[in-house]
């Protein structure tokens, strides 16, 4: 059974986002003083008292849509409100009962869903006489906490589950594996996570950057359960802006940190800039498996295609085990590779290997090209063996760590990927000394 969803709907700027974050207990969504910052649906899973149950952050409602885009985020919250067992509709007290109130009320009262009127920003007892004047919205009783200072969120809360339908327990969450979509803003990263899912799920637009929080999503690909993570557009750390732009690049940072498999999204038509290459690297540190999505692959010409492609040819070193495909998200093309490709990348980077077939690869490796030497000192190699929590991690035991110059460390990894695949996945290598030599071991190489 699913769990319920329950929505928090409103109009800008009244303590949405800061009330999900206060309900799950961490920062999820952006947080800042300028109105209409989130956007996009959002979705949290939180347990209270035992009751499992996903919240829906929405954008806030306006009352005028002066721009397609504020049209948009009013579908969303229409859509939210469809999808909810129940809405907390959150009002400011400090404001009032305003016209935009008015209109959300009669939405919801039209939706014929359970609703928990809520005052927000109650910071006090002397205040709480300001949520008599939402009695007139005609939409029940209404409740006063301060989403900021934590008060009155258990009244809130018992309210919320008081007004969901009894329900068995939920069973548990399938394993699965999580991929995150990321690249530069505009690159269409909204656009291809609509089309994998077969729904618009996220407000696309033509404006750069109109994903501002990460969106999860379960779509089924041949018996797979897979969970897709559509990120914010990073931007260079120099170039992020205080406010919104900085809290994007944070949770698209955790966004990869927290999945399996990192979709990179390009554009065609710009070839691989450096900002692509900095979120590489971000990939690449964080040790997770990437899969490189060129994307508007309609728009360029012919002649272009074999540029780019002569071009990836030539691409970093770092990026040579990455597969590659060629894609319009606009139009399809394509995107059937992505979860095939995603899932091979995911498997590969799961291998256990035996300890005597990676001991095996590094001594002939040793035995082709004789490790560094510095001085009267060459890099001896005692042990070498595939670390138990991590598998793309390999572990060598050295007499001296300082001795590995990064070619030879290279050189190995290449072997070993050579020998065991790891394809599309990041090899880390870990030169350590033996933790106690209580005797001498065989070397790999002797001096």
């Amino acid at each position: 059974m699913t769990k319920p969803i329950v929505a928090i709907v409103g109009r800008t700027n009244v303590g949405k986002s800061t009330l999900l974050n206060r309900l799950a207990r961490k920062r999820l969504t952006i947080v800042g003083d300028l109105p209409g910052i989130t956007r996009d649906r959002f979705l949290a899973a939180v347990s209270w008292q035992g009751r499992e149950l996903t919240l829906v952050d929405t954008g806030g409602w306006q009352a005028r849509t002066g721009t397609i885009l504020e049209q948009k985020v009013k579908e969303q919250v229409k859509i939210a409100i469809s999808d909810a067992d129940s809405v907390i509709f959150l009002v400011d007290a400090c404001d009032g009962a305003i016209a935009t109130d008015e209109e959300i009320a009669d939405i919801l009262r039209a939706a014929g869903k359970p609703v928990v009127l809520t005052a927000n920003k109650v910071d006090s007892i002397k205040q709480s006489d300001r949520v008599t004047e939402f009695y007139r919205l005609g939409i029940g009783t209404p409740i006063a906490i301060s989403a900021y200072h934590n008060r009155g969120i258990d009244e809130l809360m018992g309210a919320v589950l008081a007004s969901l339908p009894p329900s068995p327990a939920t069973a548990g969450e399938s394993a699965g594996f999580r991929l995150a979509i990321v690249g530069r803003p505009n690159v269409g990263k909204s656009t291809l996570m609509n089309i994998l899912l077969g729904e618009e799920r996220v407000i696309v637009d033509e404006a750069p950057g109109t994903t501002r929080d990460a969106l999860d999503a379960i779509v089924r690909w041949d018996d797979n359960e897979v969970v897709l993570v559509d990120t914010a557009g990073i931007k260079r750390r120099g170039r992020v802006d205080v406010g919104v732009d900085y809290y994007s690049l944070l949770r698209a940072l955790r966004a990869i940190n927290r999945c399996d498999v990192v979709l990179l999204l390009i554009d065609a038509a710009e070839f691989i800039t450096a900002q692509d290459m900095h979120i590489a690297g971000y990939v690449i540190e964080a040790g997770k498996g990437m899969v490189l999505l060129v994307n508007k692959w309609d728009l360029v010409t012919q002649e272009q295609r074999d540029e780019f492609k002569r071009y990836l040819e030539r691409r970093p070193k770092f990026l040579s085990h990455v597969p590659i495909a060629y894609i319009s998200a606009k139009l399809g093309w394509d995107v059937g590779r992505i979860f095939p490709q995603a899932w091979q990348v995911w498997h590969d980077g799961q291998k256990r290997l035996p300890n005597s077939a990676v001991k095996e690869v590094i001594e002939q490796a040793v035995a082709s090209h004789s490790p560094p030497r510095s001085g009267s000192k060459q890099l001896r190699i005692s042990r070498a063996y595939q670390d138990e929590s991590s598998p793309s991690t390999f572990v060598l035991q050295v007499n001296d760590p300082q001795l590995v110059h990064f070619s030879y460390r290279r050189y190995l990894e290449n072997e070993l990927r050579h020998n065991f695949g790891f394809h599309g996945t990041p090899l880390r290598l870990i030169f350590t000394r033996p933790a106690r030599k209580s005797h001498k071991g065989k070397e790999l190489v002797k001096t």
